[in-house]
């Protein structure tokens, strides 16, 4: 076990040095969110009650689509020189493989998180230190990244990888999105634990189903 946990992290590190010589990923879904987030202040006035209505659905569509853009670049890095079979054939179990394509997909995402929701909470004159907001962030990150992690892998040799992968996997993580979103309204809304109680049970419950099965079937999938 300690010896896979090792593993995991040289995955991981690979790719965060990757990352930070090439950019690639950070620059272009962090542009991504922000401009999601400066067109819908522009639509919205942060006064109004209408505001406060949509402002999680304006949150979680910025993550959402921007989380999409970084999925497709887990995988495809390693497409040229053959460096996914060379990555295959390294004497170490595909579950390794996964988890530390999944920690940097996590990483990533969770970075570009750090960025936007401050700009977001500022913009909407709230606090800008929520920790319920963190605690929904992380979870549904979590999940989002844990099946999305599975999915670009499968998209990676399929020709138009860019609009198949949205869909299909927008639908199966569905049910964490809008668990996120409820949550975050009663964080906005500034009401109690126990309305967001339900929500947060959801996140966990479909991230526990997401890791496990998606390191379950990952050998498949880039084995296909």
């Amino acid at each position: 076990m300690k010896g896979s946990v090792g593993k995991i992290f040289t995955i991981f590190w690979k790719d965060i040095l990757l990352e930070i010589r090439t950019k690639e990923i950070i620059t272009s879904v962090l542009v991504f969110a922000l401009l999601v987030l400066v067109i819908f202040n522009f639509a919205f006035e942060p006064e109004t009650a209408t505001m406060g209505l949509v402002a999680p659905g304006i949150l979680w569509v910025a993550f959402t689509f921007a989380g999409v853009l970084g999925l497709n670049r887990v995988f495809a890095i390693e497409r040229g020189n053959s460096r996914l079979a060379g990555l295959l054939l390294c004497p170490v179990d595909h579950m390794v493989i996964y988890w530390g394509k999944l920690l940097g997909s996590f990483t990533f995402m969770l970075a570009i998180e750090i960025v936007v929701t401050p700009i977001f909470l500022a913009l909407l004159n709230l606090p800008l230190l929520l920790p319920r907001l963190i605690l929904i962030i992380v979870l549904a990150t979590l999940g989002f990244t844990s099946v999305g992690t599975l999915f670009s892998a499968l998209a990676i040799n399929i020709r138009a990888r860019d609009i198949m992968l949205p869909i299909l996997f927008l639908p199966i993580v569905v049910p964490v999105v809008i668990a996120a979103v409820e949550a975050t309204v009663v964080v906005l809304q500034g009401d109690p634990w126990g309305d967001m109680l339900t929500w947060l049970q959801i996140m966990i419950a479909f991230d526990i189903i997401y890791l496990v099965v998606s390191t379950l079937v990952f050998q498949y999938v880039v084995e296909a």
